[in-house]
């Protein structure tokens, strides 16, 4: 626990100390009009109050990754609490925090047309491909685990309830993803992000009341998914896979822009967009050591689970069993509400997108269901395949953590471009050292994913030449952009 307690506080002084120092070297000005002032419509770009934005902020990039992840990556053993920690602060944090205040400064750009900007338009194009995609993936993904979890809730394990379920949950998808940002998500979504908060809360009051005997950091970083009789994947890459959302999570970078149409002031930024990825962070830390608990100090009797438990049962079983009625409610509403409130937004995020790179304004709905039919059906057909092949669908499901990470890159390595442009500056370094760890990260994994064997020795050689290889680009981008010098200093 007391591994728990250091993170802890470290997270919280990493909001205070980096975050501040981060938003420095951006320099937010105060004065300066936010895309939902300037460019207000009604329908995306509207001015919300900071708390609000910030929770709706929270929710939409949270969903069930700090939780699932957390689950998942801490059968690794305590390796998970430093990437949660530091990944979080030095990464995931400055991550969302400088691609939402890069939508601020660029009229509430989506993803690719930053990418465009500062990497070209080549770039811009693999990326806007590759963003749709991972945003319709996480639509069918987050349609199909709660519609899971309620049908195995309301007693019937059919495929027939599964489908049902998917359904009503589509149903909800189309509507609230054709109103304006302020009906059903500025209404709705900061109660959710209430519950996940008070449910993390909870949870950590259970934690230090028990003080359970799990392993600390000190005790040593061995990989312990074979003690509890998984199959082997070593710790680089596969919890920094494993372990998105908490630490880093490229999806995220698709979420910013949505509230950073909805911003007052600049000045706002770094409570929104780095504290609510330190808010994840804690409650990625918090569930990594409830997990623990569960899996390495007996913790899975006292709920009535396995050490097999899947990761839902995982929070269904601890809520329960730890915070009783009140615990099943915010279960639910973590594992279930949580998911569809994700998915719900990251479909809006591809219309959005689909309709900046079409140059198609959304402020008529007759615009936004011919971009929002297509991208519904194409979204059914994939979550139709996955109700009929769950084997098709976990396969999906592995693609779209490798999928997930490396859209984490292209956003990386975007604004290591736009703070490069500052004349003799070094601000390019909080960005540039995860952008090469990220891209030897994803590049190391998706050969394993492929089902190429890979040494740990081979494993190092492969990530640290991917990491060699794109500094190598990036620097000699950089020395031609240096010579040539054509713009001035990048602030805007």
């Amino acid at each position: 626990m007391l591994s728990f307690t250091i993170s802890l506080l470290l997270l919280i002084l990493g909001y205070l100390i980096y975050g501040k120092f981060v938003s420095r070297i951006f320099g937010p000005d105060p004065s300066r009009p936010t895309p939902a002032v300037a460019n207000r419509d009604g329908v995306d770009f509207i001015p919300m109050p900071t708390w609000k934005v910030y929770m709706i902020q929270f929710l939409n990039i949270a969903g069930t990754g700090p939780i699932f992840g957390a689950i998942m990556g801490a059968q690794f053993g305590p390796s998970a609490y430093l990437w949660i920690v530091f990944g979080c602060i030095f990464a995931g944090a400055v991550h969302d925090y400088l691609s939402g205040m890069l939508s601020v400064r660029n009229q509430g750009a989506g993803l690719p047309q930053m990418v465009g900007k500062y990497l070209g338009k080549t770039t811009m194009n693999i990326s806007l491909v590759f963003t749709v995609v991972l945003l319709i993936l996480v639509g069918a993904v987050f349609v199909y685990s709660p519609a899971i979890i309620l049908k195995d809730i309301a007693g019937n394990g059919s495929n027939t309830a599964a489908l049902l379920w998917c359904l009503v949950i589509f149903a909800y998808y189309i509507f609230a993803t054709m109103l304006p940002i302020d009906k059903i998500i500025g209404k709705i979504y900061p109660l959710f992000a209430f519950a996940l908060i008070f449910m993390a809360v909870a949870l950590m009051v259970c934690l230090f009341a028990k003080w359970p005997d799990i392993p600390e950091v000190w005790g040593g970083l061995a990989n312990r998914r074979a003690g509890l009789g998984l199959s082997h994947q070593p710790i680089f890459p596969c919890l920094f896979i494993t372990i998105a959302c908490g630490a880093i999570s490229g999806f995220h970078a698709t979420q910013s822009p949505l509230m950073a149409r909805c911003i007052k002031n600049e000045k706002l930024g770094r409570p929104v967009f780095y504290g609510a990825m330190i808010t994840e962070g804690i409650v990625a830390l918090v569930w990594a050591s409830v997990s623990s608990y569960f899996f390495f100090d007996g913790g899975y009797a006292e709920v009535g689970g396995a050490l097999n438990t899947p990761a839902p049962r995982v929070v269904t079983l601890v809520s329960e069993g730890w915070l009783g009625i009140v615990g099943g409610i915010l279960a639910i509403l973590g594992v279930v509400a949580a998911p569809i409130t994700s998915g719900d937004t990251a479909l809006r995020s591809a219309r959005l997108i689909i309709a900046e790179a079409l140059h198609f304004p959304q402020k008529k709905i007759s615009a936004r269901l011919a971009i929002s039919i297509p991208l519904f059906a194409t979204t059914a057909l994939m979550l139709w395949y996955n109700i009929a092949d769950e084997e098709g669908f976990n396969k999906i499901w592995g693609y779209f953590g490798w999928a997930n990470q490396t859209l984490a890159v292209f956003t990386l390595w975007t604004v290591t471009s736009f703070l490069s442009r500052r004349k003799g500056s070094l601000a390019y370094m909080i960005t540039l050292i995860p952008a090469a760890f990220m891209t030897s990260v994803v590049t190391s994994y998706i050969l394993i994913k492929v089902g190429i064997h890979l040494s740990n020795p081979a494993i190092a050689v492969i990530a640290s030449a991917a990491a060699a290889l794109s500094l190598v680009w990036f620097f000699t981008w950089k020395s031609g952009y240096d010579r040539k010098n054509k713009l001035p200093m990048e602030n805007s």
